[in-house]
């Protein structure tokens, strides 16, 4: 099982049962109040369960941080159309991997949350979508699954509670298109992963045309906690505006990378020193990409006072993503970064959209030529002009994930690309340990 050291700075909720003997299992799982949240949630009224998601302050952790209990009680419990709960799964932002250790070490608190989202909006069937890099998941996920029915946990009258429900997993090719909701919708249809246009939204039009929840894995697993404990309990856990804790990836020039969780609202810095052993090598921070590549990069200073939670983000102007948090050191070559980013990109977008298609491989061609000391000045404010075209013009926020990166390193890194305009080579290329993206 991947797993690193535990912090003494986490606080463990949804990894509680990392490193116990045999944590995906069913045993381990009912021997440490497994299912109990489920049992609680099925002999509450569905509003009801939704209220306590509600009360928790749980949004999505997906990247978007839309509040969870508001995204259920939009599905609409008069539909005579079926419902169903659908789990991304897709984890494809550079950077992250959080899901990745939840279902390996505990899927069985996947399959929990998914059965309380069930109960919350009458649904009886859901899938969990994996990205096709983590197709050894399915095993795992498969497993605990024929577990659950085998011991009455999926299946008809689940324990008694009269609730039916059948779980499916389903493997994604590999597109990092399909981890937006749409596309993957698309893809579990057997379709093309491209993006929908909405409205309407999957909570109204979803899975198969019907009403569906669609969330991430972290997201569900948070569930048996909040029903278990009660929503209070989890919000008291966070800020007021965001409740819990967040899986943090903390990867980049750190001494002790690893995947963390931590009570949200943790300070930057501290987790960098404390909980990541500090910079490698005893360098400086130079960078810090808060939520996975597709997020605007902070500089050090920014990171001062700076907390790990949605608002504090989104008023330094970036935002908490998924957790996929990249820090880079004073040897690093931001020109090399942009450049690496924005061949994953230009690599991933689905050619849906004429901004995103054209744009992503217009800017990966320039920040190459600029690396390589064949760019011009004028490549400068060439490179921000179509990246800041591409935002908002997009049926998905592929365009603007490319885009934002590059606006914020242009701006706060133009002196270092600048340098690379002498035509000697990279100034930093030396170092030999840019980070990897």
């Amino acid at each position: 099982m991947l797993y690193n050291e535990p912090s003494p700075l986490e606080t463990r909720v949804l990894t509680r049962r990392f490193g116990l003997p045999n944590s995906a299992s069913l045993d381990t799982y009912l021997a440490t109040e497994g299912y109990q949240g489920f049992l609680k949630a099925a002999g509450m009224k569905p509003e009801e369960i939704i209220e306590e998601v509600k009360i928790s302050n749980l949004r999505g952790r997906g990247g978007a941080g839309f509040p969870a209990g508001m995204k259920w009680s939009f599905v609409p419990r008069t539909s005579p159309k079926p419902k169903y709960i659908v789990v991304n799964a897709d984890e494809s932002e550079p950077g992250t991997c959080k899901d990745r250790v939840l279902i390996e070490n505990d899927p069985h608190q996947l399959i929990e949350g998914v059965l309380i989202a069930g109960l919350a909006v009458g649904a009886h069937a859901g899938y969990i979508y994996v990205r096709g890099e983590y197709r050894y998941l399915i095993e795992i996920m498969d497993q605990a699954i024929a577990e659950a029915y085998a011991n009455g946990w999926l299946g008809k009258n689940i324990r008694g509670t009269g609730f039916d429900f059948d779980l499916y997993t389903h493997t994604g090719a590999g597109a990092y298109e399909c981890g937006e909701e749409s596309a993957l919708l698309e893809s579990l249809e057997g379709k093309r992963g491209i993006p929908r246009i909405r409205p309407p939204f999957p909570a109204v039009v979803g899975a198969f045309q019907c009403p569906t929840v669609l969330n991430n894995v972290e997201t569900f697993c948070a569930a048996p906690a909040i029903l278990r404990d009660g929503g209070a309990a989890f919000a008291a856990l966070g800020v007021p505006r965001a409740g819990g804790t967040k899986m943090i990836c903390l990867t980049g020039h750190v001494n002790k990378p690893g995947v963390y969780e931590l009570r949200m609202g943790f300070p930057v810095k501290q987790m960098i020193e404390e909980v990541g052993g500090g910079i490698r090598n005893g360098r400086k921070l130079k960078a810090f990409i808060p939520g996975g590549s597709s997020c605007p990069v902070l500089t050090a200073e920014e990171c001062e006072g700076l907390t790990m939670d949605y608002d504090a983000m989104a008023a330094r102007k970036t935002m908490l993503g998924s957790g996929g948090v990249i820090v880079m050191d004073e040897d690093t070559c931001m020109v090399k970064a942009a450049m690496r980013i924005m061949r994953f990109y230009a690599h991933e977008s689905c050619g849906w959209c004429i901004p995103c298609r054209e744009g992503t491989t217009w800017l990966r061609k320039i920040l190459v030529r600029f690396h390589e000391s064949g760019g011009t000045r004028g490549d400068i404010d060439l490179v921000g002009d179509i990246a800041r075209n591409m935002l908002g013009r997009t049926f998905c926020p592929l365009g603007d994930a490319a885009a934002m990166p590059t606006i914020s390193i242009v701006e706060k890194f133009r002196s270092e690309f600048e340098e690379h305009l002498s035509g000697r080579p990279c100034p930093y290329e030396s170092a030999s340990h840019m980070v990897t993206v």
